[in-house]
């Protein structure tokens, strides 16, 4: 019961971060327009660019994850052991069954993108197939299959436009105030320390939006592990999947920053152990991850 108590965290943690992360934002838009001075006009101009830039990328955001990860789709034909295992989970998970692809890469992972449940991919590598017996491939799929049911894949989509918003929010005030400063600062006295506080704000604001969005990627890997288990009724086939690829020091060559967090576990993996970097990782530790699903 531990774990599933833990899963209903998470989903009202990640909703109040989520809330947060947008006042974040909207707060920075509110000290640019302060600092500057743009008036109203502003306001409704980065709101609209903001519209265009965040409807783009997440509707477009599977077609990007796949061609930078270098995926191809795979027919029924050419794999009917993968598609028999998505099927069955598709329909025990009550959902439209995702599209499959994979990867040519010895280094064992997988990950879930897409839009919604119609939309949506589930990408194994070459690697995971031939590493895992069928009980630790079948706790891997439903693991992913959670992550659609559950709409994390919309959820974290979001998320990276966000986090991409307050990345290019924080460089163009950061440069503008290299090519002319404020109108703030030179109207009145206590404009400097504003611009000060300014700066530091758009030096740190993309590093909290990033730990933010790390955050919400560990609480919905523990989210989808529980979800995962209520598919396969068998936590052990997920839990020795998870310590196979705990053990597999490979990295994966088509994994990258702006999608590492996307898969079951970290593709990156970084040797380094301090909890600073643990501040800055896309996952929860694999091995509380397995402690909780052997508590089950």
């Amino acid at each position: 019961m531990q774990m599933w108590d833990a899963a209903a965290a998470n989903r009202r943690n990640g909703a109040i971060i989520l809330f947060i992360f947008i006042l974040f934002i909207f707060g920075l838009v509110w000290l640019i327009n302060y600092i500057f001075a743009f008036g109203e006009i502003f306001l409704v101009l980065a709101l609209f660019i903001a519209f265009i830039f965040s409807f783009s990328s997440y509707y477009y955001s599977d077609k990007i994850v796949l061609m930078i990860s270098g995926a191809k789709p795979v027919s029924r034909e050419e794999n009917p052991y993968l598609y028999h295992l998505v099927d069955g989970l598709a329909i025990a998970a009550g959902i439209p069954k995702p599209r499959c692809y994979i990867i040519e890469d010895t280094a064992p992972n997988a990950f879930a993108t897409g839009r919604n449940p119609e939309n949506a991919v589930i990408c194994v590598t070459s690697g995971l197939l031939s590493k895992m017996n069928r009980a630790e491939l079948e706790g891997v799929i439903a693991h992913e299959m959670s992550h659609i049911k559950n709409y994390d894949i919309r959820y974290m989509a979001i998320v990276a436009v966000l986090v991409g918003t307050v990345v290019l929010l924080s460089d163009w005030m950061f440069r503008a105030f290299l090519w002319g400063g404020s109108r703030r600062s030179r109207e009145s006295r206590g404009g400097g320390l504003i611009v000060v506080i300014a700066i530091i704000a758009a030096i740190i604001a993309p590093i909290v939006a990033t730990l933010i969005k790390l955050a919400l990627s560990r609480q919905r890997e523990y989210l989808a592990d529980a979800d995962a288990v209520a598919l396969t009724r068998y936590p052990e086939g997920l839990a020795s999947a998870l310590e196979k690829l705990a053990a597999d020091k490979e990295p994966l060559e088509a994994a990258n920053r702006a999608t590492a967090h996307l898969y079951i576990v970290n593709p990156l993996k970084s040797d380094i152990g301090s909890k600073v970097a643990g501040l800055f990782s896309t996952h929860p530790p694999i091995e509380e991850r397995i402690k909780r699903l052997r508590a089950m």
